[in-house]
């Protein structure tokens, strides 16, 4: 017996939903107004049913791998916890590590969803963008208050904490069927099917 998979539920379901969605949030041939780069809560009211894909496919094993430059501008790729918090994706980070000394030198990142199925078929998300060095105890507040509440421990200072602006982000699923979504500022949300070759 098959086991049911919501994920690959929700996505047919999106991509079959004809409903009108927000202003800005379907591939139109005007450029938007958006600002390249916008906070976890835009990106989620531009593509509701993406970032929900997203959402539960990096809260399901609370990691995700984040890919960073470094000095010499090679890649690095290294694993990391996340939090969703005051309409923020964050990233917490031990003092100095040599992610943070990445993002502090160059806010380009890469996250993407773990990945445990050679064949795909639980779902990958990708999301591209920028992070933000938090400093505002506010926010830290907040990010420090979601990691408590998920595993009943916050970090002591001084650690790092980055929230990420994105860019642009997709979803794909493979195995029987072939379905994605992608979604960036300019060209809106984007959904396909694709056959096998």
């Amino acid at each position: 017996m098959k086991r049911a998979r919501p994920e690959l539920e929700l996505l047919r379901r999106a991509i079959a939903d004809k409903r009108q969605a927000p202003r800005g949030a379907r591939a139109t041939s005007e450029p938007t107004a958006y600002d390249p780069r916008v906070r976890w809560d835009d990106f989620a009211a531009a593509a509701p049913d993406l970032a929900l894909l997203g959402r539960e496919r990096f809260e399901r094993y609370e990691l995700c791998m984040v890919g960073t430059l470094r000095r010499d501008g090679s890649p690095r790729i290294s694993p990391c916890e996340l939090d969703f918090a005051a309409g923020e994706l964050f990233l917490g980070m031990m003092w100095r590590s040599p992610k943070a000394l990445d993002l502090l030198r160059d806010s380009r990142c890469v996250l993407h969803s773990c990945t445990h199925d050679r064949a795909g078929t639980q779902g990958d998300f990708k999301l591209y963008g920028h992070a933000r060095d938090v400093r505002e105890p506010q926010s830290r507040d907040a990010y420090r208050a979601a990691i408590r509440a998920r595993i009943e421990w916050d970090p002591p200072e001084p650690f790092h904490v980055f929230a990420i602006d994105v860019t642009s982000a997709g979803y794909v699923v493979f195995g029987e069927e072939r379905l994605g979504m992608a979604w960036d500022p300019e060209r809106g949300l984007r959904r396909w099917k694709q056959r096998e070759q």
